[in-house]
């Protein structure tokens, strides 16, 4: 067993997976009393993310409680979605934008490989574009170290792949 192992943290969330659950949010929207007649809706788009309209903000909370519900049930993190500032629309609705995260931001990455770094891991850490690579001598050591990852909270969803 000569030369290092390694793995990558990285941050991805699965579009069909958000699909999925906006479609069944939409589903939901449409069978509920509570929303027959009004305007609530929820769009996803691969680029700019999801966006939420509502007539009220008591609406558009109880909508966002249904898609946090479905992405739930379908596997998809609630740290993954961004949710923008509660926006005024046309005839007193009210609309948010949800950017969904791909990827681990630089400060975030300099946070998990300070982390390793602080903790006297026998491990190096890299940070190679949006995900962040682990590399040690020993598989035991690595396995330290993802687990002192996962009892830490750096507020985005990790995901520990590549492990080799």
């Amino acid at each position: 067993m000569a030369g290092t192992s390694s793995f990558d943290i990285t941050s991805t969330v699965d579009a069909q997976e958000v699909k999925n659950a906006v479609e069944q949010t939409t589903k939901e929207l449409g069978q509920r009393f509570d929303f027959k007649g009004s305007r609530a809706n929820v769009e996803f788009d691969d680029k700019e993310g999801l966006r939420v309209e509502a007539d009220d903000d008591y609406k558009l909370t109880a909508v966002l409680d249904i898609l946090k519900s479905k992405c739930v049930k379908r596997g998809v993190s609630l740290k993954a979605l961004i949710h923008g500032k509660i926006e005024p629309a046309l005839g007193g609705a009210v609309r948010q934008r949800i950017t969904i995260q791909n990827g681990i931001a630089d400060d975030k990455a300099k946070a998990i490989a300070k982390s390793v770094r602080e903790n006297k891991f026998k491990a190096q850490a890299q940070i190679q574009g949006d995900v962040v690579r682990v590399q040690s001598k020993s598989r035991d050591e690595l396995q330290a170290v993802i687990a002192f990852l996962k009892a830490q909270d750096f507020g985005i969803d990790m995901q520990f792949v590549n492990y080799r």
